[in-house]
């Protein structure tokens, strides 16, 4: 770290590029969720909504919403999901707009 700050001092605002192929040791990172619609039923739904930890998950009438922000990928939901519910795959969720990061899912059929 030290190098980077006197690299700093020394030259202005200095960052690194960001790397243009993934890391393969990546794919072990834990995800979050990805949703089946039609997989879900509204007692899954509740289900899925009961055993997250960190409220990332609430049912609103047919829909489920999803909080990516709030999101900490344990993977409680994955292993309630009974196959309506997988790692994603993604973890590059960065957003400049909050409501960007919720989604809505909707039970029974068809994303919203």
């Amino acid at each position: 770290m030290a190098y980077w700050f006197l690299r700093g001092l020394g030259h202005g605002i200095v960052t690194t590029r960001y790397p243009k192929a993934i890391d393969v040791w990546t794919q072990t990172l834990p995800t979050p969720p990805a949703f089946h619609s039609d997989r879900l039923t509204l007692a899954l739904a509740d289900r899925l909504v009961a055993v997250c930890p960190s409220r990332a998950l609430a049912r609103e009438a047919d829909e489920l919403v999803v909080d990516l922000g709030a999101c900490t990928a344990c993977g409680r939901c994955i292993d309630e999901g009974r196959g309506a519910v997988e790692a994603s795959g993604v973890f590059e969720l960065a957003s400049t707009s909050r409501e960007r990061l919720v989604k809505r899912v909707r039970i029974g059929g068809g994303a919203g």
